[in-house]
């Protein structure tokens, strides 16, 4: 069975492209879906590391994550697609790129921009380091 990593942050480019890798999982060579959200790890420093310890933070950003989450394995079980989701935590686009390799995929689907407003400016940042990062077949939505 192949498998497709897609990254979801939430963004209408990040939907579109999940809406795109369900079509192509509903196609005739079945395809299982990697659905992965990455974030920063949490900076906790000074001050506010008295208030909220570094296991908290990570707790919070976790349910948080989770909940970026949700509305894509809604709509992935909607579809009746086989998939997984993850929540990774690291530099994004290495993060992607590793998760897709360690997963056995055999490529990524994803948006060409993302929720920051600098990635905005042009084709995502994220999305051109994923490019260069990678040797999988990657598929950008627009």
């Amino acid at each position: 069975m192949r498998k497709l990593l897609v990254p979801f942050d939430g963004s209408d480019s990040a939907m579109r492209a999940l809406e795109h890798a369900i079509r192509l999982a509903r196609g005739t060579e079945p395809v299982e879906l990697v659905i992965v959200y990455a974030h920063q790890p949490p900076i906790i420093y000074g001050e506010i590391a008295m208030y909220l310890p570094e296991e908290k933070a990570e707790e919070v950003l976790r349910a948080h994550s989770e909940g970026i989450l949700q509305p894509a394995i809604e709509k992935a079980k909607a579809a009746g697609v086989s998939f997984t989701s993850k929540v990774l935590i690291g530099e994004i686009a290495k993060s992607i790129v590793s998760c897709a390799e360690a997963s056995g995929c055999d490529g990524i689907v994803m948006g060409t921009r993302g929720m920051s407003a600098i990635s905005n400016l042009v084709m995502g940042s994220v999305a051109t380091k994923v490019i260069h990062l990678t040797t999988l077949p990657v598929t950008l939505v627009k």
